[in-house]
């Protein structure tokens, strides 16, 4: 029989749905209700590990003992934050990729209206006292949407942006996707795609070749009128880089949903810089994935993936060496 030990403190509401998504492939076992013995025993003989933060729900020992495991699969969709050297070399290990796309495209695409149509700034010029009819928005249909990431996120959010009459390119690691777009590449291509780009959306993963990608240079090949939204993490972005290039090019917006210092990962909320006092600056607390239903489908979808590694089926968004070592 296999068992799927799952590490974190699962609420009583959501143990149905992942024993419901498994539909009897598993047992399941809850290392939060074992003793000591017991949780070294389930370890050992697991077939699969959910998990949210491990560094957290595991003592140091414990990850050693999942040698036999077919998968390490995380409820997250970025598992940056999260040690993962400690775990047997040959054990594969999944993120949850594309958990939450739906939500995000749909966050990415609000930040994206909303500095178009300079909704904050003239919201903000109102209260002013200023009336500014005659200043112009823009439309998104006919511009160039680029994604940085065409992962789950970077197709759920081409497929809004096409809809409102995008044409959309995009890079991934395999210079490939599924989804439908006018021009697609490698991250060797990166400078292509950002001089076209009137929106760029980033939802790559965080990984030593991603870390500091958006530099001045990068900055300063796009368009002084572009839109960037950032749904991924904030050092992807090099943020005196993207203060400077703000204070510089007052009709360039960032949209930031990922910040450089969060509560989750940091323990706090911080940045080195005072991006919100700026006006071409819209930001939001990381919550693009923070609506009703997201915690269910996060589980379902880890949980398919468990069970393709159960059907010796390749899972989904395995973890590369690169980000391994982080």
């Amino acid at each position: 029989m296999n068992t799927v030990v799952v590490s974190f403190d699962q609420e009583a509401k959501g143990r149905p749905i992942i024993a419901d998504a498994l539909g009897g492939a598993a047992e399941v076992i809850y290392l939060t209700d074992l003793d000591d013995q017991a949780r070294a025993k389930a370890l050992r003989e697991a077939t699969a590990l959910l998990g949210r933060n491990t560094a957290k729900e595991l003592r140091p020992h414990e990850p050693a003992l999942l040698e036999s495991a077919k998968l390490i699969q995380f409820i997250n969709a970025g598992v940056d934050f999260v040690p993962l050297k400690v775990f047997p070399d040959g054990v594969p290990i999944a993120s949850n990729g594309g958990a939450y796309a739906e939500p995000m495209a749909e966050h990415a695409l609000a930040m994206t209206f909303a500095a178009a149509k300079r909704l904050l700034i003239e919201h903000n010029a109102l209260i002013a006292g200023a009336f500014n009819q005659r200043n112009r928005n823009r439309m998104l249909s006919g511009m160039t949407c680029g994604i940085l990431g065409m992962g789950g996120i970077g197709e759920a959010t081409a497929r809004l942006m096409r809809a409102m009459g995008m044409k959309i390119h995009a890079i991934n690691r395999r210079g490939a996707s599924a989804e439908p777009t006018d021009w697609f590449g490698t991250p060797a291509d990166l400078d292509q795609m950002l001089a076209v780009s009137d929106v760029l959306v980033i939802c790559t993963p965080l990984s030593p070749q991603t870390m500091n990608w958006i530099g001045a240079r990068e900055l300063g090949l796009m368009k002084r009128d572009a839109i960037l939204v950032n749904l991924a993490r904030g050092e992807i972005i090099v943020e005196d880089a993207l203060f400077a290039h703000l204070q510089a090019n007052p009709h360039f917006t960032a949209c930031l949903d990922a910040w450089w210092i969060e509560p989750v990962r940091h323990g706090r909320f911080g940045m080195a810089h005072p991006f919100l006092s700026l006006p071409n600056v819209i930001g939001s607390p990381h919550n693009s994935a923070s609506v009703p239903g997201t915690g269910e489908t996060g589980l379902r979808r880890a949980i398919a993936n468990i069970k393709r590694a159960f059907a010796g089926e390749p899972p989904l968004y395995l973890i590369g060496a690169d980000e391994r070592m982080m």
